[in-house]
C-alpha cells in the first residue's frame, strides 16, 4: 500500500515537472494593458533591458529594479545601458532590500503603496515567472493588477528542475503555514 502511494506521488511529481517545464511564462501580449509601474527582478539576462523597453514604449510610468545590490547606483546602470539615462533619472527606483523572490514581492508591495500605484508589470525570466507571480499575488492581493511579462530564455534542465522544486516547496510551505 505504501509503495503504491509513493508511486502515485512520484508520478504526480514527474507529471507536474513536465507541465512546469513545457508551460513557462510568456512575454506580455502586445495588447496587454499598460500599467502604472514595472518591476524588474534582478538576477537574469535581458530583464533590465525589457524593463527599459516597457518604459520607452510607455507601457508603464515608473520602474522599480528590485533586489539591486546596494553598491549599484543609477550612474552605474546608465553606463551599462547606454541611452537610458533620462529614464533612469526620471522614473526608476532601485530597491536594495530584496534578497529572494518573496522579499522582491514584499519590497514591491511597500514601493507600490508609497507611490500610490495599483497596477504593475512583472518582469522576470520565463522559468522564474510562475513562482514570482505566486509570491506577488500573495503579497499584493487581488486589489493590484499584475501583468506578467516574461523574458524568454533557454533554461538548462538543472535550472528548470531547481526552480520547480523551489515552487513546489514554497507552495507546500504556504499550505502548511510555515
Amino acid at each position: 500500500m505504501i509503495a503504491r502511494i509513493l508511486s502515485v506521488l512520484l508520478l504526480a511529481y514527474a507529471l507536474g515537472f513536465a507541465i512546469f517545464a513545457t508551460t513557462l511564462g510568456q512575454p506580455a501580449a502586445a495588447d496587454a494593458p499598460a500599467t502604472e509601474a514595472a518591476v524588474v527582478l534582478t538576477g537574469g539576462a535581458g530583464r533590465l533591458e525589457q524593463g527599459f523597453r516597457v518604459m520607452r514604449e510607455q507601457k508603464a510610468r515608473r520602474m522599480l529594479v528590485s533586489g539591486t545590490d546596494p553598491l549599484v547606483t543609477k550612474a552605474d546602470l546608465a553606463r551599462r545601458n547606454r541611452g537610458q539615462g533620462a529614464i533612469l533619472r526620471c522614473c526608476v527606483d532601485l530597491g536594495t532590500e530584496a534578497k529572494d523572490t518573496r522579499s522582491n514581492a514584499e519590497e514591491t508591495g511597500r514601493w507600490l503603496k508609497q507611490q500610490k500605484l495599483r497596477s504593475v508589470r512583472l518582469i522576470t525570466s520565463d522559468w522564474h515567472m510562475r513562482r514570482a507571480r505566486y509570491e506577488f499575488r500573495r503579497v499584493l492581493g487581488s486589489d493590484t493588477l499584475v501583468v506578467p511579462d516574461a523574458v524568454r530564455t533557454e533554461p538548462r534542465f538543472l535550472t528548470l528542475f531547481g526552480e520547480y522544486n523551489k515552487y513546489v516547496l514554497r507552495r507546500l510551505a504556504v499550505w502548511v503555514d510555515v
